[in-house]
């Protein structure tokens, strides 16, 4: 069974009147890696980050806290004009040793998900306590990235799925006591490793209070699933500049309704978009299957679209992600959408909400 991991998504339709000096929006930048070193697919050089850094700068994004800038959001207040958020998973050494300066000169705040078992163990490829204690007095927050960073929508073998479930909660709970213990406090927020969740994985974000992260890609608004908000990679092929650029202009795609549905393995998956009331340039919304090319869309009414991939994914995580220009063709639109199609002896609890 290939399964969505976003589906059935209702969207709320709250619309905020804002002066062109705000926005009610925010892109959010992961990275993990700011290395030469390191693997390429997860990894930017030094070099790459500083020009992508002096960008932010030049062109007049306003790097905000994290944090501050969601609680606004969910509150229907305005952010900055070019408002960007910068985040990055696992807690990698190379972040304290070759991202933490550039950012440090720029007074960019920054928050880092952590797993705390490398830290437990002292492994000497991440941070220690002692190090973020003097990257927080410069503008760094560190969050929750599960113990031990599983695939956390997966069951192990002969797993029930209560076991699972407490599983789950030791491995929120472990970093949520020792970020307590070490640093005094948490912020309530969680990055799923590997952007993987599911139905029940949310709710329980949703009932300890945590605002939860993806690796869809997309951005944040009020109407947004804040038990699994988008981020936009970029490291590896997405660390060039003009890919960044796009990125940033980005604003959310303006929907009023999302469908999914789980399909057989050998059935391309679908996904309906229903777009709220207004002027868009619905012509010209195009929308990509991960590995494939353009999908396929399927009018059914004049703010209504099925949108299908032309083939099956293959096991592993397939992603399709569509954008739309604005009246001005300077952003875009942009949404995503995440499956997961279990390899054989791999065992998910799928859960539609």
């Amino acid at each position: 069974m290939l399964f969505s991991i976003r589906c059935g998504v209702l969207i709320g339709g709250v619309v905020m009147s804002l002066t062109a000096s705000a926005q009610d929006y925010l892109p959010i930048l992961q990275y993990h890696h700011v290395s030469d070193s390191t693997p390429a697919s997860t990894s930017l050089s030094p070099k790459q980050f500083a020009k992508q850094m002096a960008y932010l700068k030049s062109a007049g994004f306003q790097v905000v806290d994290l944090k501050t800038a969601l609680d606004k959001i969910k509150a229907h207040e305005s952010l900055p004009s070019k408002a960007v958020a910068i985040t990055f998973d696992d807690g990698y050494r190379d972040i304290y040793e070759q991202g933490f300066p550039i950012l440090k000169q720029y007074g960019y705040p920054f928050t880092v998900f952590v797993n705390s078992e490398p830290l437990k163990q002292k492994n000497p490829h991440f941070l220690t306590w002692d190090i973020m204690k003097e990257m927080e007095k410069s503008g760094a927050v560190f969050a929750n990235h599960t113990v031990s960073h599983p695939y956390m929508a997966r069951k192990e073998e002969g797993e029930s799925d209560a076991a699972w479930h407490a599983r789950m909660e030791k491995e929120v709970a472990g970093v949520e006591t020792a970020l307590i213990k070490h640093l005094g406090h948490s912020p309530k927020m969680l990055a799923y490793p590997y952007g993987e969740s599911n139905h029940l994985l949310r709710t329980m974000m949703k009932e300890k209070g945590f605002i939860a992260f993806g690796q869809q890609s997309g951005v944040v608004s009020a109407d947004s699933d804040f038990e699994d908000l988008p981020r936009f990679p970029a490291s590896g092929r997405f660390a060039t500049l003009s890919t960044l650029k796009l990125k940033l202009n980005a604003m959310p795609m303006p929907l009023l309704k999302e469908e999914s549905g789980d399909y057989a393995d050998d059935n391309p998956v679908s996904l309906r978009l229903t777009f709220k009331p207004g002027k868009y340039r619905l012509k010209d919304l195009a929308c990509y299957v991960s590995g494939q090319g353009k999908a396929n869309l399927d009018w059914v009414s004049k703010d209504e679209v099925v949108v299908t991939a032309t083939k099956p994914f293959g096991v592993g995580r397939g992603r399709i992600n569509c954008t739309m220009p604005n009246d001005s063709a300077k952003q875009y639109y942009w949404y995503s959408n995440v499956w997961i199609r279990p390899g054989k002896d791999q065992h998910y609890i799928i859960e539609k909400s």
